[in-house]
């Protein structure tokens, strides 16, 4: 429904005008490539930055908590050295950086992984489909979701 038809109908259409800063944590060089190329087909204009561990993910954000934080975090939970569910315990313990959204992009369909990352305050909990197709769609969905109909706090 585009809302011409229904005078209650509400049709908001938020844009940025600054890029998107996407924050993927994420240690598999194939995953990467593919979240990049599908996040590159929208509308918004999105930076990606990569983090290949937990260590580099939590020095990325703390480094740039003053000037240009990440507007999202995408985030593994199987990551060398410091994993997934550590950062993200971290991550929403620090005063300048719990506020960031963070979406658990995870091999595990674990209820006890399911559980901790809500537990620990994460914003959603997405299973990597095995399926090069559903891997896509579910990426495509994810940025359709928070590209376009969240509004996501871009202050500095």
């Amino acid at each position: 429904m585009d809302g011409s038809s229904d005078p209650k109908a509400l049709a908001v259409t938020i844009t940025t005008a600054r890029t998107l800063s996407v924050l993927l944590v994420e240690d598999n060089p194939s995953d990467v490539a593919l979240v990049r190329a599908l996040l590159t087909q929208h509308d918004a204009p999105v930076s990606l930055v990569v983090a290949q561990d937990g260590e580099e993910a939590i020095a990325a954000l703390k480094d740039a908590a003053d000037h240009a934080r990440a507007d999202l975090v995408l985030l593994d939970l199987n990551l060398p050295g410091k994993n997934g569910a550590e950062v993200l315990e971290e991550l929403k313990q620090h005063p300048e950086l719990r506020r960031i959204p963070v979406i658990m992009l995870t091999d595990s369909a674990a209820q006890a992984d399911v559980r901790h990352a809500y537990d620990h305050h994460a914003n959603a909990f997405l299973t990597k489909p095995v399926d090069l197709d559903q891997f896509s769609q579910a990426v495509k969905a994810l940025g359709d979701f928070w590209f376009r109909q969240v509004l996501l706090d871009t202050s500095p």
